[in-house]
């Protein structure tokens, strides 16, 4: 009996294990994901890409079930290891690979040389966005610094990026996807002005406007804070100036000693002596 119930045991086990797998598989669907980060501008190969698994209810749109299709495409938005492979994030079909394989219809790429941008130059990866300030002189001949052009996406840097993106790397140039109008700023700025990167978040998308900020704009509100009115004195008790001249009166002119009078008789004559 002992053999036989552990006989059953085993075969209710596989049974479970094999009924488990069956609605798992029936409960998947093979997505096409990547096995490494991809930049924008690659081709797909073969290596970078795997079926995997994925849970039919949850299905990213616009996924792919088989890697073959996906060979030769250009990754037009970065890609991480594990990610699913979207159509948004792929150039159209026949797109040949490199930068100008991802600029989209009336858009433009210019690049900004390193020694013309600081600031988060060597933070400035592929696929952030950023604003561009300038520093340089109004038409009063005031130092200003203003930002220019705002939420413009970076397509490429000049040498790979660091894969730890807590650390910067120094690069060579930064390229911007623009419109042709701001490229046209973009070229005047650098040749007036020194140009500077301001990082921002990738949902940020505030659009506030400022005026910029001038030399004596920024030394009014250092001395505004330095500069502070000093506390009023307390007003000085008086004087008792009557009562010192008086005082002094008396040590200046003291008031002289009693003396004790004798009279004295020598015979006829008679005189007053004191003591």
């Amino acid at each position: 009996m002992i053999l036989l119930s552990v006989a059953a045991g085993v075969v209710a086990v596989v049974l479970a294990v094999r009924w488990m797998g069956e609605q798992a598989s029936s409960n998947t669907t093979s997505v096409v994901v990547a096995t490494r980060d991809l930049d924008l501008g690659a081709p797909l190969a073969a290596a970078m890409l795997q079926e995997m698994p994925w849970p039919t209810g949850a299905i990213p749109s616009g996924s792919f079930k088989d890697a073959k299709k996906l060979e030769g495409r250009v990754v037009r938005s970065p890609v991480f290891k594990g990610e699913p492979i979207l159509e948004g994030k792929l150039t159209p079909e026949g797109t040949k690979g490199g930068l100008p394989s991802i600029i989209p219809n009336g858009k433009r790429a210019i690049s900004v040389k390193v020694n013309e941008v600081v600031g988060v130059a060597g933070f400035a990866l592929p696929g952030s966005f950023v604003d561009v300030m300038i520093n340089t002189s109004d038409a009063k001949d005031k130092a200003v610094s203003k930002i220019v052009l705002k939420r413009i996406l970076v397509l490429a840097v000049a040498q790979e990026a660091n894969r730890d993106d807590t650390k910067p790397k120094v690069v060579n140039a930064v390229t911007l996807e623009v419109t042709p109008e701001e490229a046209e700023k973009i070229d005047l700025a650098r040749s007036i002005g020194t140009l500077s990167l301001v990082l921002r978040n990738p949902i940020d998308r505030n659009e506030t406007e400022t005026i910029g900020v001038r030399r004596e704009d920024l030394l009014a509100a250092v001395s505004a804070a330095a500069i502070k009115p000093a506390p009023a004195a307390a007003p000085a008790a008086p004087r008792p100036v009557a009562r010192a001249v008086a005082a002094s009166a008396v040590k200046a002119h003291p008031e002289p000693a009693k003396k004790d009078t004798v009279e004295v008789i020598r015979g006829v004559q008679k005189a007053d002596v004191e003591f």
